[in-house]
């Protein structure tokens, strides 16, 4: 046995006895192909992809923005709720952004940790952003450069969460032990940490459910998504072929799968998220959520692969150096084959890899750049 892996132990040489299965890594290079094998793995689409029943909730006006909450459902749960946000007084048709909440294991709240909407925030809500986003909800931010950007709950989070006493109740006895371990005891202790507990160990059961139902848990988030992205598109005062992503981590993750998924997204950008499926072995595998691991993938291609699908459509990717979920050597690795991605394509420009020190984040140095990148391909 050459590699030694903490959480395989003994069974260490699983990792090698697979690849004597396939002998080269699989490489899915850009284009209709991988687009098409892609939407095939994940496997979840409900007609033409747009939001049944929307209907607007309410209207505000606060800090030099417009904001409406619009819901809409998507064929099966509760009604999704959206935040859209614009500059005041906005006239003719302005670039779209779908911003895309983290995941974070926090699903009590979805569309308000990275937006702020007419109540005042939450001190969790403050404290997730001082931990992750410089204090800002980046997607007002964002909006306040001459976007149109829209913010709405994914499949499990806030609006779109699972009640409590549905979450099976010795997962819900597992989480009072996980609570006391893991990163949730940085925020003020109360309901939406005892829920945020239950509701990460519980996506274990969802993503069962979809293997059962011949789907993937990732192929629910990501046709959620392109609703989303479709509904943006369709609003007046958005100009469609004009429409970017953005997200942090799971939100990242999310970004990335919307992009090769989507033929409506015209430019993405990937915080903290962004590794070779190689580079995670092996302590960067318990971290993650099972969005990162649409089940049958890595027989097809890598992480990158799946991010690059869509090449020359431009891409950035900011890292960061100290990242406690990712290995520096599996973030150059990702750096390097997405570069070679692009350079497959004749369009080496149109991918940029940012490497930041510190650990998980998205501060406003790196949304600085962030948001000049998407003016500049979006214009």
């Amino acid at each position: 046995m050459s590699d030694e892996y903490e959480h395989l132990g003994i069974y260490s040489d699983l990792v090698s006895a697979a690849a004597a299965m396939r002998p080269e890594p699989p490489l899915a290079r850009p284009g209709k192909a991988t687009v098409k094998r892609i939407l095939e793995v994940m496997n979840f689409s409900i007609g033409e992809e747009m939001p049944q029943e929307p209907r607007l909730e309410r209207r505000w006006a606060k800090d030099g923005l417009q904001g409406e909450e619009i819901s809409w459902w998507v064929g099966y749960g509760p009604r999704t709720h959206a935040w859209l946000l614009k500059p005041a007084g906005t006239t003719g048709r302005l670039p779209g952004i779908v911003a895309l909440h983290d995941h974070g294991a926090f699903k009590f709240y979805g569309k308000e940790k990275i937006a702020a909407g007419p109540e005042e925030m939450p001190d969790i809500i403050k404290v997730h952003q001082h931990e992750y986003y410089g204090d800002r909800p980046y997607a007002n931010a964002l909006a306040r450069e001459g976007c149109v950007v829209l913010v709405a709950d994914a499949f499990l989070w806030s609006s779109r969460r699972i009640p409590l006493e549905t979450i099976p109740e010795e997962t819900r006895q597992m989480a009072a032990t996980h609570r006391q371990w893991s990163f949730q005891t940085m925020y003020p202790q109360g309901k939406e940490v005892d829920y945020n507990a239950a509701a990460m160990l519980g996506e274990d059961v969802i993503e069962k459910y979809c293997a059962l139902l011949g789907t993937t848990f990732a192929g629910v988030v990501s046709y959620e998504d392109r609703v989303m992205a479709n509904y943006l598109a369709s609003r007046p005062e958005v100009d469609p072929q004009r429409i970017g992503c953005i997200g942090l981590s799971g939100g990242g993750c999310r970004s990335a799968m919307l992009g090769a998924t989507s033929d409506r997204i015209k430019a993405r950008v990937v915080v903290g998220m962004m590794s070779t499926y190689a580079g995670l072995l092996d302590r960067n595998v318990v971290s993650h959520t099972w969005m990162f691991f649409p089940t049958g993938w890595p027989r097809y291609g890598d992480w990158t692969d799946m991010a690059a699908a869509r090449a020359p459509s431009p891409l950035l990717v900011q890292y960061n150096l100290q990242d406690e979920l990712f290995s520096e050597a599996g973030m150059r690795a990702a750096d390097k084959r997405l570069a070679e991605h692009y350079r497959s394509v004749d369009a080496p420009l149109n991918y940029r890899g940012e490497f930041y020190p510190g650990k998980h984040k998205f501060d406003l140095e790196m949304q600085a750049v962030a948001f000049q990148w998407l003016r500049e391909r979006l214009v």
